[in-house]
């Protein structure tokens, strides 16, 4: 089997030609619709129940996006945004984010192992990463999952609690440390209205189980929700079985009437087996198999973590237009790391963040002013050993105390430039992020790095009616490199002193919009959006690999052009059809690096390279999406659903000498669904097939690797199926 091609196979699916037509429809759609008018419908005549939370059905205009560190409509925000409601989701198999989020648009998923090492990319920030996720600023419940230098995993995110999952794409840097890329933000469901509690199983292909429960209670001024889930998942390689117990929790109260008081807390605790990667040779004998060193060292994670957070919120003055937040919170964080050394882990973390809000006229005009600050602390202690067949060695070899800072401030401002119809915003954010680190065994070193850095943006945004909006911005970002990404390859030294900032110049153009027809039979709904983009980088950040172990280097710079299309349509009642397409013009404009490569012998040699013109690895050129789902009510208590998707990715570079390139793929998954509802009572039973041709296919690119080891397989054909009981009290 080769594994090297481009995307030309699949050029009947995306025509260039298209490209340029599909732009052409929607906008066509969106003036040509001039009866069209936008959906006015009262939450208290339209609320319904859909599985175990009250979810009503709202157009772009009413829902509302908190990620923007503000609480404003979709169509109000001058930049893309989705967001994603349970109901979106309940049916799919939800081992990981990547099955969840891949319908974004500007969005590329590639899962390593499981949900816990999945390279999220937006625009291509967060394909540097080999391990974690980099670029895009993760939140649970509006705090930072986020380590204060940028680097993210995601165990503890349970998404049989998740009421929403809300994506700024975009550089969201003016608002947010390390954020080039945008912000994901998972909400747990305390948006319910009344007391509930549910149990969920799942089970499926490769050792997959999943149950859990979930309990909620709304008082008259107290909810409460919890969720404790167990996941086994055995895994579709050798050497990959993992497993997770995850509680989660919030409580929230009104002291006044204008104000809040939340409680939230998580508890994470498991682990998995790192398969590792495959030369290409292995991977055209066996996708599946595991790289023997990763057996031989029974390379794997175990973590332990938890957060406590307390939130008040408020609403004050005369007309209720001033709002102030003030989040404090603390993490515990335990690792343990077998690669080809052993590490144990310690972090303990704090972190406050406080902002204020003013909504008023200005000259007779909106102007809305947003300020806050963020102060992140996080030591933490690691003690290395030699690694004996998974287990740590008796004698320490290393033993080093870090401290992680990072402190920002941010300030924004709207303001209408002709009322209801054109807007400017304006907003920046001074952050700093510092380490220390110290020594302790022989010889005793200490070693320091901080970055810091003010970033810009200006945005315009204009309403052409109520429901469709244009946008276009223009900011800097910079993005620090995270803790791993300093690691030296000279032992002599802590920090790679080599290695500086990555700066982003960003411009895009767009537009947006939600067009109803409420008395239409056919095409009543016409959901979309059309986003451009330009970004010049300086000093990209990108890894390398050296006997297993993840290394970074700058890029000198990189220019990434791309073109990100979403749409939903409703055929008729009931009958869906959504897509989204991304095209990525990633490529090196200058690039002398140092090249690191393996022998024969095993020893490490190292050449200066001219990678000038390449394309940037781990980016797909064309990225396309499409679903087709239909809800059918059976009877007044049975409803029955169903959802064919297909996902075609075209090949990846795998390094940044262009020296392979991986085959594209095409994905078929198919589910179907029924739910039950008898009074208080609901049964959801579901189940799916994925990747329906049992095509084998690179799911992952381990980026860099100088012993070319590139290659990971994504999963074969597998199923799922879920029952899951619930009753609303």
């Amino acid at each position: 089997m080769s594994i090297n091609s481009d995307f030309k196979k699949t050029t009947v699916l995306v025509r260039p030609s298209l490209l340029l037509i599909w732009p052409v429809i929607l906008i066509g759609c969106c003036f040509g619709f001039t009866a069209l008018k936008a959906q006015n419908t009262s939450l208290a005549d339209t609320a319904i129940s859909l599985y175990l939370s009250d979810t009503v059905p709202v157009d772009i205009g009413e829902v509302v996006i908190t990620a923007t560190r503000t609480s404003k409509r979709i169509i109000d925000i001058p930049y893309p945004v989705s967001r994603l409601n349970y109901v979106d989701y309940r049916h799919e198999r939800k081992l990981g984010v990547d099955q969840l989020l891949s319908s974004v648009p500007g969005m590329f998923l590639q899962s390593r192992y499981g949900n816990h090492d999945v390279r999220v990319s937006i625009r291509g920030f967060g394909s540097r990463s080999n391990s974690g996720i980099r670029g895009v600023r993760i939140l649970l419940d509006d705090i930072p999952e986020s380590e204060p230098d940028g680097q993210t995993r995601i165990e503890a995110i349970d998404f049989n609690s998740i009421g929403r999952i809300e994506v700024a794409k975009g550089n969201l840097s003016s608002l947010y440390t390390n954020a080039p890329g945008g912000v994901v933000n998972f909400i747990n469901d305390i948006d319910f209205m009344r007391s509930s509690v549910s149990l969920f199983n799942q089970f499926g292909d490769f050792g997959l189980q999943r149950n859990g429960i979930k309990a909620a209670y709304r008082g008259d001024n107290l909810g409460v929700l919890t969720t404790f889930s167990n996941h086994r998942y055995t895994g579709y390689r050798e050497h990959n079985h993992e497993r997770w117990h995850i509680v989660n929790s919030v409580v929230e109260t009104n002291p006044t009437e204008n104000s809040t008081l939340k409680l939230l807390f998580y508890f994470a605790d498991g682990y998995i087996k790192l398969p590792g990667s495959l030369t290409k040779e292995e991977f055209e004998i066996n996708p599946y198999q595991a790289d023997q060193r990763a057996v031989d060292r029974d390379m794997k994670r175990l973590s332990t973590k938890g957060r406590l957070g307390i939130r008040y919120t408020s609403n004050f003055g005369k007309k209720k237009n001033n709002n102030f937040e003030l989040t404090s919170y603390a993490t515990v964080k335990y690792f343990e790391r077998a690669s080809r050394e052993y590490r144990i882990i310690n972090r303990n973390g704090f972190g406050l963040r406080a902002s204020y809000g003013n909504q008023s006229k200005l000259w007779g005009r909106t102007n809305e002013f947003a300020i806050g600050v963020d102060v992140l602390y996080q030591p933490a202690r690691t003690e290395y050993y030699d690694n004996i067949g998974g287990q740590k060695g008796d004698q320490i070899n290393q033993l080093t105390q870090e401290k992680i800072y990072n402190n920002g401030f941010y300030i924004s401002d709207q303001f209408a430039l002709v009322p209801e119809r054109f807007f400017v915003l304006l907003s920046g954010r001074y952050d700093k992020v510092s380490f220390d680190l110290k020594e302790e065994t022989l010889p005793s070193r200490i070693d320091s790095r901080s970055f810091d850095a003010f970033m810009p943006k200006l945005a315009f945004h204009y309403k052409i009616n109520p429901w469709i909006a244009a946008y276009t911005s223009y900011s800097l970002s910079f993005d620090s490199p995270a803790k791993n990404e300093l690691e030296s390859l000279d032992p002599s030294e802590l920090y790679n002193h080599d290695l500086i900032a990555q700066q982003t110049k960003s411009f895009e153009l767009g537009i947006k919009g939600n067009i109803i027809r409420d008395d239409a039979y056919f095409f009543s709904k016409l959901l979309f959006e059309i986003t451009a983009f330009d970004m010049n980088i300086d000093n990209e950040v990108v890894p390398y690999e050296v006997y297993n172990e993840v290394y970074y280097r700058n890029a000198a710079k990189t220019k990434r052009r791309g073109l990100e299309l979403g749409s939903t349509l409703e055929i008729l009642t009931g009958l869906s059809w959504s897509l989204s397409y991304t095209f990525s013009d990633f490529n090196y404009k200058t690039y002398a690096a140092l090249s690191i490569a393996i022998d024969s012998t095993g020893s490490i040699v190292s050449s200066e390279e001219d990678y000038s013109g390449h394309v940037v690895p781990s980016v797909p050129r064309n990225n396309l999406f499409s679903a087709i789902s239909y809800a059918l009510p059976i009877s007044q208590y049975v409803d029955a659903f169903a959802k064919l998707s297909y996902h075609g990715v075209s090949g990846l570079w795998v390094d940044d000498a262009n020296t392979d390139q991986t085959d594209a793929y095409h994905l078929l998954n198919g589910l179907v669904g029924l739910e039950m509802k008898v009074g208080g009572l609901n049964v959801l039973l579901s189940g799916g097939l994925n990747n329906l041709l049992d095509e084998v296919y690179v799911g992952f690119t381990n980026t860099n690797s100088a012993d070319r080891r590139f290659y990971e397989a994504g999963a074969p054909r597998n199923y799922h199926a879920s029952l899951n009981i619930g009753y609303r009290f």
